[in-house]
Protein backbone atom coordinates (compact mmCIF):
# COMPACT_ATOMS: atom_id res chain seq x y z
CA UNK A 1 0.00 0.00 0.00
CA UNK A 2 1.36 3.37 -1.09
CA UNK A 3 4.69 1.91 -2.17
CA UNK A 4 6.99 4.13 -4.14
CA UNK A 5 6.67 3.98 -7.89
CA UNK A 6 9.91 2.09 -8.34
CA UNK A 7 8.84 -0.60 -5.89
CA UNK A 8 5.43 -1.19 -7.41
CA UNK A 9 5.62 -0.49 -11.13
CA UNK A 10 3.24 -2.99 -12.72
CA UNK A 11 3.45 -1.81 -16.32
CA UNK A 12 6.08 -3.08 -18.71
CA UNK A 13 8.60 -0.72 -20.34
CA UNK A 14 7.25 0.54 -23.66
CA UNK A 15 3.60 0.28 -22.62
CA UNK A 16 1.52 3.40 -23.22
CA UNK A 17 -0.83 4.75 -20.55
CA UNK A 18 -3.24 7.64 -21.12
CA UNK A 19 -4.82 9.76 -18.39
CA UNK A 20 -8.01 11.62 -19.35
CA UNK A 21 -9.07 14.40 -16.99
CA UNK A 22 -12.67 15.28 -17.90
CA UNK A 23 -13.03 18.51 -15.94
CA UNK A 24 -15.66 21.21 -15.69
CA UNK A 25 -13.60 23.86 -17.50
CA UNK A 26 -11.17 21.79 -19.58
CA UNK A 27 -10.59 18.27 -20.85
CA UNK A 28 -6.98 17.19 -20.70
CA UNK A 29 -5.34 14.05 -22.10
CA UNK A 30 -1.79 13.10 -21.11
CA UNK A 31 0.00 10.23 -22.86
CA UNK A 32 2.71 8.47 -20.87
CA UNK A 33 5.11 5.74 -21.88
CA UNK A 34 6.64 3.44 -19.28
CA UNK A 35 10.42 3.68 -19.33
CA UNK A 36 13.17 2.37 -17.07
CA UNK A 37 13.03 5.66 -15.14
CA UNK A 38 9.24 5.66 -14.70
CA UNK A 39 6.68 7.67 -16.67
CA UNK A 40 7.84 9.53 -19.75
CA UNK A 41 5.26 12.03 -21.03
CA UNK A 42 5.11 11.86 -24.84
CA UNK A 43 1.86 13.65 -25.67
CA UNK A 44 -0.57 16.22 -24.25
CA UNK A 45 -3.91 17.48 -25.51
CA UNK A 46 -6.30 20.03 -23.97
CA UNK A 47 -9.63 21.46 -25.06
CA UNK A 48 -12.28 23.62 -23.31
CA UNK A 49 -15.02 21.60 -21.63
CA UNK A 50 -18.59 22.76 -22.18
CA UNK A 51 -20.61 19.63 -21.38
CA UNK A 52 -20.01 19.36 -17.63
CA UNK A 53 -21.26 21.16 -14.55
CA UNK A 54 -19.58 20.68 -11.16
CA UNK A 55 -17.79 17.59 -12.45
CA UNK A 56 -20.92 15.86 -13.75
CA UNK A 57 -21.83 15.35 -17.44
CA UNK A 58 -24.85 17.47 -18.45
CA UNK A 59 -24.44 17.31 -22.25
CA UNK A 60 -23.19 14.07 -23.81
CA UNK A 61 -22.58 15.39 -27.35
CA UNK A 62 -20.56 18.42 -26.25
CA UNK A 63 -18.47 16.31 -23.88
CA UNK A 64 -17.78 13.69 -26.58
CA UNK A 65 -16.70 16.42 -29.01
CA UNK A 66 -14.33 17.96 -26.44
CA UNK A 67 -12.84 14.53 -25.63
CA UNK A 68 -12.25 13.80 -29.31
CA UNK A 69 -10.52 17.14 -29.88
CA UNK A 70 -8.21 16.77 -26.89
CA UNK A 71 -7.42 13.21 -27.98
CA UNK A 72 -6.59 14.28 -31.52
CA UNK A 73 -4.09 16.81 -30.18
CA UNK A 74 -2.54 14.24 -27.82
CA UNK A 75 -2.30 11.60 -30.59
CA UNK A 76 -0.68 14.10 -32.95
CA UNK A 77 1.95 15.05 -30.38
CA UNK A 78 2.63 11.46 -29.30
CA UNK A 79 2.55 10.01 -32.82
CA UNK A 80 0.47 7.14 -31.47
CA UNK A 81 -3.15 6.02 -31.75
CA UNK A 82 -4.97 5.99 -28.41
CA UNK A 83 -7.42 3.17 -27.69
CA UNK A 84 -7.87 3.12 -23.92
CA UNK A 85 -7.71 5.63 -21.07
CA UNK A 86 -7.81 6.04 -17.29
CA UNK A 87 -10.56 8.53 -16.39
CA UNK A 88 -10.80 10.76 -13.32
CA UNK A 89 -14.15 11.18 -11.57
CA UNK A 90 -15.23 14.00 -9.25
CA UNK A 91 -18.40 15.85 -8.32
CA UNK A 92 -20.52 16.49 -5.26
CA UNK A 93 -22.03 13.00 -5.58
CA UNK A 94 -18.74 11.46 -4.38
CA UNK A 95 -18.85 10.37 -0.74
CA UNK A 96 -16.01 8.82 1.25
CA UNK A 97 -16.14 7.12 4.64
CA UNK A 98 -14.08 4.79 6.83
CA UNK A 99 -15.06 1.20 7.57
CA UNK A 100 -13.82 -1.63 9.75
CA UNK A 101 -13.88 -5.40 9.21
CA UNK A 102 -13.06 -8.26 11.60
CA UNK A 103 -12.61 -12.00 10.90
CA UNK A 104 -11.12 -15.08 12.56
CA UNK A 105 -7.94 -16.32 10.88
CA UNK A 106 -8.51 -19.82 9.42
CA UNK A 107 -5.04 -21.28 9.98
CA UNK A 108 -2.22 -20.39 12.32
CA UNK A 109 -1.02 -17.52 10.15
CA UNK A 110 -2.73 -14.91 7.97
CA UNK A 111 -3.16 -15.96 4.33
CA UNK A 112 -4.13 -13.96 1.25
CA UNK A 113 -7.58 -15.56 1.49
CA UNK A 114 -7.93 -14.10 5.00
CA UNK A 115 -7.02 -10.65 3.68
CA UNK A 116 -9.67 -10.98 0.96
CA UNK A 117 -12.26 -12.03 3.53
CA UNK A 118 -11.52 -9.17 5.92
CA UNK A 119 -11.77 -6.65 3.05
CA UNK A 120 -15.15 -8.21 2.18
CA UNK A 121 -16.19 -7.83 5.82
CA UNK A 122 -15.12 -4.15 5.81
CA UNK A 123 -17.16 -3.38 2.69
CA UNK A 124 -20.26 -5.28 3.89
CA UNK A 125 -22.23 -2.13 4.61
CA UNK A 126 -25.57 -0.87 3.37
CA UNK A 127 -25.11 1.31 0.29
CA UNK A 128 -28.12 2.84 -1.53
CA UNK A 129 -29.03 1.25 -4.86
CA UNK A 130 -28.11 4.38 -6.82
CA UNK A 131 -24.54 4.37 -5.42
CA UNK A 132 -21.66 1.97 -5.88
CA UNK A 133 -18.13 1.54 -4.59
CA UNK A 134 -15.40 3.23 -6.66
CA UNK A 135 -12.40 2.58 -4.39
CA UNK A 136 -11.61 0.44 -1.35
CA UNK A 137 -8.39 1.90 0.07
CA UNK A 138 -6.71 -0.05 2.90
CA UNK A 139 -5.41 2.06 5.79
CA UNK A 140 -4.00 -0.57 8.13
CA UNK A 141 -4.42 -4.16 9.29
CA UNK A 142 -4.58 -5.29 12.92
CA UNK A 143 -3.56 -8.80 13.98
CA UNK A 144 -4.49 -9.73 17.57
CA UNK A 145 -4.69 -6.05 18.55
CA UNK A 146 -1.28 -5.29 17.02
CA UNK A 147 -1.95 -2.35 14.69
CA UNK A 148 -0.03 -0.46 12.04
CA UNK A 149 0.48 -3.52 9.81
CA UNK A 150 0.56 -2.78 6.08
CA UNK A 151 0.85 -6.38 4.82
CA UNK A 152 -0.42 -9.04 7.27
CA UNK A 153 0.21 -12.10 5.06
CA UNK A 154 2.36 -14.63 6.91
CA UNK A 155 1.88 -13.10 10.37
CA UNK A 156 0.78 -15.54 13.08
CA UNK A 157 -2.51 -14.69 14.78
CA UNK A 158 -6.13 -15.68 15.39
CA UNK A 159 -7.99 -12.38 14.77
CA UNK A 160 -7.55 -10.13 11.73
CA UNK A 161 -9.01 -6.63 11.42
CA UNK A 162 -8.85 -4.19 8.51
CA UNK A 163 -9.43 -0.45 8.49
CA UNK A 164 -10.31 0.83 5.02
CA UNK A 165 -11.49 4.03 3.36
CA UNK A 166 -14.37 3.48 0.92
CA UNK A 167 -15.14 5.98 -1.84
CA UNK A 168 -18.62 5.74 -3.39
CA UNK A 169 -20.21 7.62 -6.25
CA UNK A 170 -23.48 7.89 -8.16
CA UNK A 171 -23.76 5.01 -10.63
CA UNK A 172 -25.26 7.26 -13.32
CA UNK A 173 -22.45 9.83 -13.10
CA UNK A 174 -19.82 7.14 -13.69
CA UNK A 175 -21.85 5.52 -16.47
CA UNK A 176 -22.18 8.85 -18.28
CA UNK A 177 -18.41 9.39 -18.16
CA UNK A 178 -17.84 5.91 -19.58
CA UNK A 179 -20.52 6.49 -22.23
CA UNK A 180 -18.83 9.72 -23.36
CA UNK A 181 -15.42 7.99 -23.62
CA UNK A 182 -16.92 5.03 -25.50
CA UNK A 183 -18.65 7.34 -28.00
CA UNK A 184 -15.31 9.06 -28.55
CA UNK A 185 -13.91 5.64 -29.54
CA UNK A 186 -12.12 4.90 -26.27
CA UNK A 187 -12.15 2.00 -23.84
CA UNK A 188 -12.05 2.93 -20.15
CA UNK A 189 -9.43 0.94 -18.25
CA UNK A 190 -10.38 2.35 -14.86
CA UNK A 191 -12.27 5.13 -13.10
CA UNK A 192 -10.20 6.96 -10.46
CA UNK A 193 -11.27 9.53 -7.86
CA UNK A 194 -9.47 12.70 -8.97
CA UNK A 195 -7.74 13.68 -5.69
CA UNK A 196 -6.35 10.15 -5.50
CA UNK A 197 -4.84 10.61 -8.97
CA UNK A 198 -3.58 14.12 -8.18
CA UNK A 199 -1.91 12.80 -5.02
CA UNK A 200 0.14 10.39 -7.16
CA UNK A 201 1.52 13.34 -9.12
CA UNK A 202 2.09 16.09 -6.54
CA UNK A 203 2.66 14.51 -3.10
CA UNK A 204 5.92 13.02 -1.86
CA UNK A 205 6.07 9.82 0.18
CA UNK A 206 7.43 11.82 3.12
CA UNK A 207 4.37 14.11 3.07
CA UNK A 208 2.02 11.12 3.08
CA UNK A 209 3.96 9.58 5.97
CA UNK A 210 3.96 12.74 8.11
CA UNK A 211 0.41 13.78 7.27
CA UNK A 212 -0.80 16.12 4.54
CA UNK A 213 -4.01 17.65 3.19
CA UNK A 214 -4.35 17.68 -0.61
CA UNK A 215 -6.74 20.37 -1.87
CA UNK A 216 -7.59 19.97 -5.58
CA UNK A 217 -8.94 23.44 -6.44
CA UNK A 218 -10.65 22.81 -9.77
CA UNK A 219 -13.13 24.69 -11.92
CA UNK A 220 -16.36 23.08 -10.74
CA UNK A 221 -15.41 21.49 -7.42
CA UNK A 222 -12.77 21.62 -4.71
CA UNK A 223 -11.70 18.12 -3.66
CA UNK A 224 -10.02 17.18 -0.38
CA UNK A 225 -7.93 14.14 0.53
CA UNK A 226 -6.20 13.68 3.90
CA UNK A 227 -3.19 11.37 4.27
CA UNK A 228 -1.47 10.25 7.47
CA UNK A 229 0.93 7.35 8.02
CA UNK A 230 0.99 6.67 4.24
CA UNK A 231 -2.74 5.95 4.13
CA UNK A 232 -5.71 7.99 2.94
CA UNK A 233 -7.88 8.80 5.95
CA UNK A 234 -10.60 11.09 4.61
CA UNK A 235 -12.00 12.38 1.31
CA UNK A 236 -14.59 15.05 0.58
CA UNK A 237 -15.89 17.13 -2.33
CA UNK A 238 -17.02 20.76 -2.07
CA UNK A 239 -19.30 22.01 -4.84
CA UNK A 240 -17.42 25.31 -5.23
CA UNK A 241 -14.45 26.07 -7.46
CA UNK A 242 -12.82 28.43 -9.94
CA UNK A 243 -16.08 28.92 -11.86
CA UNK A 244 -17.53 30.63 -8.80
CA UNK A 245 -14.64 33.11 -8.92
CA UNK A 246 -15.37 33.76 -12.60
CA UNK A 247 -19.08 34.29 -11.90
CA UNK A 248 -18.25 36.73 -9.11
CA UNK A 249 -16.07 38.74 -11.51
CA UNK A 250 -18.76 38.71 -14.22
CA UNK A 251 -21.39 40.04 -11.78
CA UNK A 252 -19.10 42.40 -9.86
CA UNK A 253 -17.53 44.01 -12.92
CA UNK A 254 -20.62 43.62 -15.18
CA UNK A 255 -18.73 41.84 -17.94
CA UNK A 256 -19.50 38.70 -20.03
CA UNK A 257 -18.54 35.32 -18.54
CA UNK A 258 -15.84 34.47 -21.09
CA UNK A 259 -14.27 37.92 -20.59
CA UNK A 260 -14.44 37.45 -16.81
CA UNK A 261 -12.51 34.18 -17.12
CA UNK A 262 -9.79 35.91 -19.17
CA UNK A 263 -9.59 38.80 -16.70
CA UNK A 264 -9.17 36.28 -13.87
CA UNK A 265 -6.34 34.51 -15.72
CA UNK A 266 -4.55 37.70 -16.85
CA UNK A 267 -5.00 40.01 -13.87
CA UNK A 268 -6.51 38.02 -11.01
CA UNK A 269 -4.98 38.03 -7.54
CA UNK A 270 -6.66 36.75 -4.41
CA UNK A 271 -4.54 38.83 -2.05
CA UNK A 272 -5.06 42.61 -1.86
CA UNK A 273 -1.60 43.28 -0.49
CA UNK A 274 0.01 41.93 -3.69
CA UNK A 275 -1.81 44.40 -5.95
CA UNK A 276 -0.72 47.93 -6.86
CA UNK A 277 -3.70 50.19 -6.21
CA UNK A 278 -2.75 52.45 -9.13
CA UNK A 279 -2.73 49.63 -11.69
CA UNK A 280 -5.69 49.80 -14.09
CA UNK A 281 -7.24 47.06 -16.26
CA UNK A 282 -9.59 47.30 -19.23
CA UNK A 283 -12.95 45.60 -18.59
CA UNK A 284 -15.22 44.81 -21.60
CA UNK A 285 -18.87 45.76 -21.07
CA UNK A 286 -22.07 43.92 -22.03
CA UNK A 287 -24.58 44.96 -24.68
CA UNK A 288 -22.06 46.65 -26.98
CA UNK A 289 -21.13 49.36 -24.48
CA UNK A 290 -17.65 50.81 -24.41
CA UNK A 291 -14.97 49.03 -22.33
CA UNK A 292 -14.17 50.63 -18.95
CA UNK A 293 -10.94 51.16 -17.04
CA UNK A 294 -11.08 49.85 -13.47
CA UNK A 295 -8.52 49.47 -10.71
CA UNK A 296 -7.02 45.99 -10.44
CA UNK A 297 -7.53 46.41 -6.69
CA UNK A 298 -11.31 46.08 -7.21
CA UNK A 299 -10.72 42.70 -8.87
CA UNK A 300 -8.71 41.39 -5.92
CA UNK A 301 -11.40 42.64 -3.53
CA UNK A 302 -13.86 40.40 -5.38
CA UNK A 303 -11.60 37.34 -5.44
CA UNK A 304 -10.11 37.41 -1.94
CA UNK A 305 -13.33 36.87 0.09
CA UNK A 306 -14.50 34.06 -2.22
CA UNK A 307 -11.21 32.17 -1.98
CA UNK A 308 -11.24 32.70 1.80
CA UNK A 309 -14.79 31.30 1.92
CA UNK A 310 -13.87 28.18 -0.07
CA UNK A 311 -10.76 27.50 2.02
CA UNK A 312 -12.68 28.12 5.25
CA UNK A 313 -15.24 25.48 4.25
CA UNK A 314 -12.40 23.05 3.46
CA UNK A 315 -10.78 23.88 6.82
CA UNK A 316 -14.07 23.18 8.61
CA UNK A 317 -14.19 19.78 6.89
CA UNK A 318 -10.64 19.04 8.07
CA UNK A 319 -11.54 20.13 11.63
CA UNK A 320 -14.54 17.77 11.64
CA UNK A 321 -12.27 14.79 10.98
CA UNK A 322 -10.16 15.47 14.08
CA UNK A 323 -7.01 14.89 12.00
CA UNK A 324 -5.76 18.47 11.67
CA UNK A 325 -3.16 18.04 14.41
CA UNK A 326 -1.65 15.14 12.44
CA UNK A 327 -1.03 17.15 9.24
CA UNK A 328 2.63 17.91 9.93
CA UNK A 329 3.37 18.44 6.22
CA UNK A 330 0.63 21.05 5.94
CA UNK A 331 -1.50 21.66 2.86
CA UNK A 332 -0.73 21.09 -0.83
CA UNK A 333 -2.99 22.97 -3.26
CA UNK A 334 -3.26 21.84 -6.87
CA UNK A 335 -5.73 22.10 -9.76
CA UNK A 336 -6.15 24.89 -12.32
CA UNK A 337 -7.37 27.49 -9.80
CA UNK A 338 -4.20 27.04 -7.72
CA UNK A 339 -2.36 29.32 -10.18
CA UNK A 340 -4.02 32.48 -8.84
CA UNK A 341 -1.36 34.72 -7.24
CA UNK A 342 -1.72 34.79 -3.47
CA UNK A 343 -3.34 31.33 -3.14
CA UNK A 344 -0.57 29.88 -0.96
CA UNK A 345 -0.53 32.96 1.29
CA UNK A 346 -4.31 32.82 1.86
CA UNK A 347 -4.06 29.06 2.52
CA UNK A 348 -1.40 29.77 5.17
CA UNK A 349 -3.74 32.24 6.89
CA UNK A 350 -6.92 30.15 6.73
CA UNK A 351 -5.55 26.68 7.52
CA UNK A 352 -2.87 27.90 9.95
CA UNK A 353 -0.60 25.30 8.34
CA UNK A 354 2.33 25.54 5.89
CA UNK A 355 1.01 25.55 2.31
CA UNK A 356 2.55 25.03 -1.11
CA UNK A 357 1.33 24.73 -4.70
CA UNK A 358 1.50 21.17 -6.04
CA UNK A 359 3.18 20.61 -9.42
CA UNK A 360 3.47 17.21 -11.15
CA UNK A 361 6.60 15.25 -10.13
CA UNK A 362 8.25 11.89 -10.87
CA UNK A 363 7.96 12.25 -14.64
CA UNK A 364 10.29 12.72 -17.60
CA UNK A 365 9.81 13.64 -21.26
CA UNK A 366 7.61 16.69 -21.93
CA UNK A 367 7.95 17.93 -18.37
CA UNK A 368 7.80 21.61 -19.34
CA UNK A 369 4.47 21.10 -21.16
CA UNK A 370 2.69 19.58 -18.14
CA UNK A 371 4.51 21.63 -15.50
CA UNK A 372 1.40 23.18 -13.97
CA UNK A 373 -1.19 22.37 -11.28
CA UNK A 374 -3.91 22.09 -13.93
CA UNK A 375 -2.20 18.93 -15.26
CA UNK A 376 -1.94 17.24 -11.84
CA UNK A 377 -4.95 14.94 -12.28
CA UNK A 378 -4.11 13.84 -15.84
CA UNK A 379 -0.43 13.16 -14.99
CA UNK A 380 -1.55 11.43 -11.78
CA UNK A 381 -3.83 9.15 -13.81
CA UNK A 382 -0.81 8.06 -15.87
CA UNK A 383 1.20 7.34 -12.70
CA UNK A 384 -1.79 5.56 -11.17
CA UNK A 385 -2.13 3.47 -14.32
CA UNK A 386 1.50 2.38 -14.03
CA UNK A 387 0.78 0.91 -10.60
CA UNK A 388 -2.68 -0.54 -11.24
CA UNK A 389 -3.26 -2.12 -14.64
CA UNK A 390 -6.47 -4.22 -14.78
CA UNK A 391 -6.74 -6.77 -17.55
CA UNK A 392 -10.31 -5.80 -18.53
CA UNK A 393 -11.73 -2.54 -19.82
CA UNK A 394 -15.13 -0.94 -19.20
CA UNK A 395 -17.71 -0.75 -21.96
CA UNK A 396 -21.01 0.89 -21.15
CA UNK A 397 -22.92 -2.15 -22.44
CA UNK A 398 -21.49 -4.22 -19.58
CA UNK A 399 -24.28 -5.31 -17.22
CA UNK A 400 -22.87 -3.92 -13.98
CA UNK A 401 -19.59 -2.09 -14.37
CA UNK A 402 -19.07 -1.80 -10.63
CA UNK A 403 -19.12 -5.55 -9.99
CA UNK A 404 -15.88 -5.63 -11.94
CA UNK A 405 -14.55 -2.64 -10.01
CA UNK A 406 -14.99 -4.61 -6.79
CA UNK A 407 -13.27 -7.70 -8.19
CA UNK A 408 -10.38 -5.55 -9.31
CA UNK A 409 -10.04 -3.91 -5.90
CA UNK A 410 -9.46 -7.34 -4.38
CA UNK A 411 -6.70 -8.10 -6.86
CA UNK A 412 -4.79 -4.98 -5.73
CA UNK A 413 -4.08 -6.56 -2.36
CA UNK A 414 -2.35 -9.47 -4.09
CA UNK A 415 0.23 -7.25 -5.79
Amino acid sequence: MNETLGEKMVGRPGNMIVGLDIGTTKICAVVGEISEKGAEIIGVGTYPSVGLRKGVVVNIDNTVDSIQRSMEEAELMAGREIGSVFIGIAGSHIKGFNSHGVIAVKGQEVSQEDVDRVIDAARAIAIPLDREVIHILPQEYIVDEQGGILDPVGITGVRLEAKVHIVTGAVTAAQNLIKCANRAGLDVVDIVFQPLASAEAVLTQEEKDLGVALVDFGGGTTDLALFTESAIKHTAVLGLGGNNLTNDIAVGLRTPGNEAEQIKIDHGSCLNSLVDKDQMIEVPSVGGRQPRLLSRHILSEILEPRVEEIFTLVDQEIERTGLKELLASGVVITGGSALLPGIAEIADQVFQLPARIGYPQRISGLVDVVNGPMFATAVGLVLYGMEHQPQQKFRIRDGNIFNRVTLRMKSWFKI
